[in-house]
């Protein structure tokens, strides 16, 4: 019984990287709420590096981001923080 009380829970890497996303979104709000409420597009980047969009999603930027056959294999998500798969570009490297 001592064993199971003072075994300590280790985090996963997808538990870490959850984290990690939260935060930058977190940071990513702050980001738009400092500036003048006239300039806020809700979407850019985090540290000149992780993209974010937090506008409203549309059928128009999911398409653009999970199936754009010119686009490239990885792009910002459609709505949220991180990046996302282009479908039509990994079935175009699979397909060549």
């Amino acid at each position: 019984m001592r064993n199971q009380q003072t075994k300590k829970k280790s985090l996963s890497v997808k538990d870490l990287w959850t984290l990690a996303m939260a935060i930058v979104g977190a940071v990513a709000i702050v980001q738009e709420l400092r500036k003048p409420p006239e300039e806020r597009t809700w979407h850019g980047k985090v540290a000149d590096l992780v993209p974010y969009d937090l506008r409203k999603p549309t059928m128009e930027r999911f398409r653009d981001t999970y199936w754009n056959p010119d686009g490239p294999l990885v792009s910002s998500k459609a709505w949220g923080v991180g990046w996302a798969p282009n479908l039509a570009a990994v079935k175009r490297l699979f397909s060549a």
